[in-house]
């Protein structure tokens, strides 16, 4: 793998986006988000999820001219449709709107439905807990991923997030309802390693730690086993109902690819009008504190809270360029030049 100065990257980016129809604001802030993806090691939802970007823009499954309308407020909760636009902006839009009703009201909540793929579900997170708000979000997906007990995809691996903010930094939770995400899967492939635990099952029905494998039957293997898949289930039913939009059945029945026609939801909380902000930050670090001081496991040099070591990954990316697939870095170059 090459490394890839943070600024070539998002410029290298952003003129894909805008050959592929995005006004140059929109492909802009996409370019940056994709970007910062990449810079904190989630690869798998900055760079290498561009050519699928661009290929739903092509075929109109994402609308670049659309624009997100308020359909409906109720006091502290208000209800979006994105209209299938970018995700990434409409999910902007949505975790903004959520923390100025959050600063009004000590809570916020907006609903954003017919909406596309958000990319990395974290950077909501992140950007409520660095302006110090905290946070629950999440997002429906289509079925790709097999309820308990089932062989066939019937479940969406539905992204949830959660952030408090914090000193030395906040806490962050990013994790999709299987035990692997399909991007995770791919990174690993592409670098010819094998995942450290079972994702899922072969063809064959064999639980296995190779992603290509697992990629090809789709049987990816619920976080927590039945838990997993009942907690999916019913992050979809919660998104469908609170954003009156699509739930995974509905998804699947447009047919329109990854992440199109979401619902899905961004809570936020204004901890000043709660216990109040010295009181938050030091709640947080008095649980980091406790988690780092745990004894390490076998084999583990070091016990980590959620959100820990993305900063080290960031300045470490930032100092030395950020670790690129050489064949998705030549796939988004050409698409940067095209036309």
């Amino acid at each position: 793998m090459m490394r890839i100065a943070f600024e070539e990257m998002k410029s290298t980016v952003e003129r894909a986006l805008l050959n592929a129809g995005l006004a140059a604001e929109q492909a802009a802030i996409c370019a940056q988000i994709h970007t910062e993806s990449s810079c904190d090691g989630i690869y798998s939802h900055g760079l290498n999820r561009v050519p699928r970007f661009v290929e739903y823009l092509h075929k109109g499954w994402v609308r670049a001219d659309a624009r997100p309308e308020k359909i409906k407020a109720l006091s502290v909760m208000e209800i979006w449709d994105g209209h299938q636009g970018p995700g990434i902006t409409n999910a902007l839009l949505a975790i903004e709107r959520a923390m100025e009703l959050a600063k009004q009201h000590g809570i916020g909540l907006v609903a954003m439905r017919n909406s596309s793929h958000w990319m990395r579900g974290g950077s909501y997170g992140w950007r409520a807990a660095e302006q110090g708000m905290a946070a629950i979000c999440w997002t429906n997906t289509e079925s790709c991923m097999p309820a308990w007990g089932g062989k066939d995809t019937r479940v969406g691996n539905n992204p949830f997030v959660m952030a408090v903010p914090g000193k030395p930094g906040p806490l962050v939770l990013d994790m999709a309802m299987s035990q692997y995400s399909y991007g995770k899967l791919q990174v690993t492939r592409l670098k010819g390693e094998s995942l450290p635990y079972p994702g899922g099952y072969d063809q064959q029905g064999n639980l296995t730690c190779e992603p290509g494998p697992i990629e090809a039957s789709m049987r990816i293997l619920p976080a927590g086993y039945w838990k997993g898949s009942g907690f999916a289930i019913l992050l979809d039913a919660m998104a469908a109902l609170l954003s009156a939009g699509y739930a995974t059945p509905q998804i699947d029945r447009l047919g329109r690819g990854s992440g199109t026609g979401a619902s899905q939801i961004f809570m936020v909380f204004d901890p000043e009008q709660l216990g109040g902000g010295d009181f938050t930050e030091r709640m947080a670090q008095s649980i980091g504190d406790y988690v780092n001081s745990s004894q390490p496991a076998e084999g583990i040099s070091a016990v980590t809270w959620p959100g820990q070591r993305q900063r080290s990954t960031r300045e470490d990316n930032l100092r030395h360029g950020i670790p690129v697939d050489d064949g998705v870095w030549q796939q988004v170059q050409q698409l940067a030049i095209a036309g």
